[in-house]
């Protein structure tokens, strides 16, 4: 029996996450020291060898993948995107505290933020793309494969697929793990 290996990580630091910003669809860049700890975590040896490395096709998923992995070719898929935050997408939890939405989104009232995607719709589509890779990795027969993607896609993952199962917020990892 064969064993498929899939180590996700989430993309290094970027400005939304320092200021503690909802940045879902928003395509910001690693920042210059989310770079300097991303290559001293390669260096320091905690990312996994493997035979094929995905990444969300947003630009910190990609610029990160393109550091642990330079020597990879970078596959993308479109279903490892964040969350669309729609309405809140840009703001801070301190911008949002007195809108009564933002209230309910929270506390699981509402499906999704206004004009965004519901985490049922997420959750689909992040098992969608874990599908393809996995599909993938069986007719190529590769074994191990990276997926650079976000924390909210990482926690939600885990939350809905993994064994045993997990909380949202057991799935929290640090930018660059």
């Amino acid at each position: 029996m064969r064993t498929y290996k899939l180590h996700l990580i989430r993309h290094g630091m970027t400005e939304g996450n320092l200021s503690g910003q909802y940045i879902g669809l928003t395509d910001l860049p690693i920042t210059t020291n989310g770079i300097i700890e991303l290559k001293k975590l390669k260096s320091d040896g905690i990312y996994p060898k493997c035979d094929m490395v995905f990444s969300s096709p947003l630009v910190r998923a990609t610029e990160t993948a393109g550091i642990i992995y330079p020597e990879k070719e970078i596959l993308i898929n479109h279903n490892f995107k964040e969350i669309d935050f729609g309405d809140f997408e840009g703001k801070t939890p301190l911008e949002l505290k007195d809108n009564p939405d933002y209230a309910k989104w929270v506390e699981g009232d509402l499906p999704s933020a206004p004009n965004g995607e519901s985490t049922l719709e997420f959750a689909t589509r992040l098992c969608t793309g874990i599908n393809e890779v996995v599909r993938r990795m069986m007719s190529e027969e590769v074994y191990s494969a990276a997926i650079v993607m976000h924390g909210g896609a990482i926690m939600t993952l885990l939350s809905v697929a993994a064994l045993p199962r997990m909380k949202m917020a057991e799935g929290a990892c640090g930018n660059g793990r």
